[in-house]
């Protein structure tokens, strides 16, 4: 774990919430365009979400929980308003045009709303488990526990939420076995790519860091005791 100047940790914490903004505005558009592989039903949504977590690990990894939690805080609010606004510009993956706006679409702003609560309740888990794993033996095990877990609730709330029982008959109908592929599909991407990739950003990212901050890749607690300044 590094320590930042109130500087730096302004610069990083509005990097990543626009990050973090931009991955949920490409999810959602890319959710509503579902396909088919090998006879089972997912959405696009599924390839592009994954970077969410990568992005959240590191930061819990390289500086803590507490900039990782603000940077969920901060993207919460805005995260609902660009959720609603694709969903409606873009329905079913098409263009609507801001003429889409002179109605309020009650499903639309479920699936906003099964969005917000699928990235908040998530984040938050992805951060807890992390942090308490960070320190074992493994590089590995943090990483791909976090990503097993946050994006098992991730998965569930968003779907439940936005399409049990809703006007959409297919999604209605299909969801749980489109979610089930949606989450087997994101576990094989992040364990397969995600993880790996993790591993070399947080090489090269920490050997940036040391000559960026000045300070040494230390444990919390002993930032606490003001070792590895």
């Amino acid at each position: 774990m590094f320590t930042l100047s109130f500087e730096q940790r302004r610069r990083l914490l509005a990097l990543m919430v626009v990050f973090h903004i931009v991955v949920i505005a490409a999810s959602n558009y890319l959710v509503q365009l579902p396909f088919t592989v090998f006879g089972l039903h997912t959405t696009w949504g599924a390839f592009s979400f994954p970077f969410i977590f990568l992005a959240t690990d590191l930061t819990v990894r390289l500086f803590g929980k507490g900039p990782a939690r603000a940077i969920v805080m901060r993207v919460m609010l805005p995260a609902l308003v660009v959720s609603y606004v694709v969903s409606v510009v873009f329905p079913q993956g098409g263009f609507a045009g801001l003429a889409a706006f002179d109605g309020f679409d009650l499903f639309v702003a479920r699936i906003a709303l099964a969005s917000f609560m699928a990235y908040l309740l998530g984040q938050l888990l992805d951060v807890q488990v992390f942090d308490r794993l960070r320190r074992l033996k493994h590089w590995w095990v943090a990483p791909a526990a976090s990503t097993l877990v946050g994006n098992l609730v991730d998965t569930v709330a968003f779907f439940s939420i936005a399409f049990e029982a809703g006007p959409d008959p297919f999604m209605a109908q299909h969801w749980p076995e489109i979610a089930a592929v949606d989450y087997a599909i994101k576990l094989a991407i992040s364990l397969a790519f995600f993880l790996p990739l993790y591993g070399v950003l947080l090489r090269y990212l920490s050997q940036r860091l040391v000559a960026v901050t000045g300070s040494q890749d230390v444990w919390p607690e002993q930032v606490a005791r003001g070792e590895g300044r």
